[in-house]
């Protein structure tokens, strides 16, 4: 059986963590897989310390190279969000057919954007994965995308001008991390038009650089007027993506998607950790909120051997600690 871990930012610490102020080959189809195919998930408790000491759970320590650093991000304010807080019944309406991102949005996305880059994550990022949405890939490359597109260099920008109604400059893709659209990380699937994504062919003008390739129908066959997806079947197929990757080679991964996606995901989470890092890791995210959290493969789901271990390379000769030098020659310790 599959387990993951995952723990609050900084890596592998399972004490509290103040959590950053910006409380801002997969399969291509997403076949919404049934729950029972979920992976169990725990957090990792170390034995009780033989002092007595009162304390609910340990800390982890696992191989650096079988962890990975997620910079989980919810897209920023978009119009079905304004609408929505105003009526609720707004979710149903046409009119927020692929929701794009606000003017108050794109203010959280440069602002989130500073965070990124003044901080260093920017700098990490070996992947951007964003949710194939307008709001959310517009979330994607306003905060992690290159500076602004420069005419006469021949490169695809992340984002052409005023894509998604968004009165925008153009965003390049120069100096940045790749970018990847990906079908298992969208919001809810069904019924709400503003969850329901454009055609790729749509897309590809308007995000030249993004990869869409794993993406395998252009129109999208997902989404279901009539059918909502259930809270279960996000949560399985959250840990479905997570799975995924672990096949992938990268380190340090941003992932631009959607509340109800990361709320359902996450709160399989942490079942065993203190309340208040359960309550941290599963807690609800505001438009734009940036999270960091660790992955830990304790499965061998990935295969990559680690690159910083070094097994020594040292002359023949024995090289036992004391204790099993004594059991492996006793005759040594006879002659003394």
């Amino acid at each position: 059986m599959t387990t993951t871990t995952i723990y609050s930012h900084p890596l592998l610490k399972s004490s509290l963590v103040t959590p950053s102020p910006y409380v801002s080959n997969l399969p291509p189809s997403p076949a919404r897989p049934h729950p029972s195919s979920s992976s169990s998930i725990l957090c990792f408790s170390a034995p009780t310390p033989s002092s007595g000491m009162d304390t609910t759970v340990g800390q982890g320590l696992y191989p650096l190279h079988r962890c990975k650093t997620l910079h989980l991000v919810r897209h920023a304010q978009g119009i079905h969000n304004v609408e929505g807080e105003k009526n609720h019944d707004a979710y149903l309406s046409y009119d927020l057919l692929d929701a794009h991102l606000t003017p108050l949005g794109w203010k959280q996305v440069d602002n989130l954007r500073k965070h990124v880059q003044a901080s260093g994550i920017s700098k990490r990022i070996d992947l951007v994965i964003a949710s194939p949405l307008l709001r959310t890939m517009q979330t994607a490359v306003g905060v992690f995308g290159g500076e602004a597109y420069t005419d006469g260099i021949e490169v695809p920008p992340l984002m052409v001008a005023n894509a998604g109604k968004s009165d925008h400059s153009a965003i390049s893709s120069l100096n940045c991390p790749p970018f990847m659209a990906v079908e298992f990380c969208r919001e809810h699937l069904g019924v709400h038009p503003c969850d329901k994504r454009r055609s790729i062919s749509e897309y590809r003008p308007l995000f030249p650089a993004i990869d869409f390739s794993l993406i395998e129908s252009d129109d999208d066959i997902l989404w279901t007027p009539d059918v909502r997806e259930k809270n279960e079947d996000v949560a399985a197929r959250g840990q479905k993506f997570l799975n995924w990757l672990w096949t992938r080679k990268e380190k340090e991964i941003a992932v631009v998607t959607h509340s109800g996606f990361l709320c359902h995901t996450l709160s399989a989470f942490g079942n065993d950790c203190h309340p208040l890092v359960k309550s941290e890791i599963c807690k609800y995210f505001a438009n734009c909120e940036l999270r960091s959290v660790v992955i830990v493969d304790r499965s061998l789901i990935g295969s990559d051997s680690s690159s910083t271990n070094y097994p020594v390379k040292i002359p023949d000769g024995f090289d036992l600690p004391s204790d099993f030098a004594n059991e492996k020659h006793p005759e040594k310790i006879a002659n003394n």
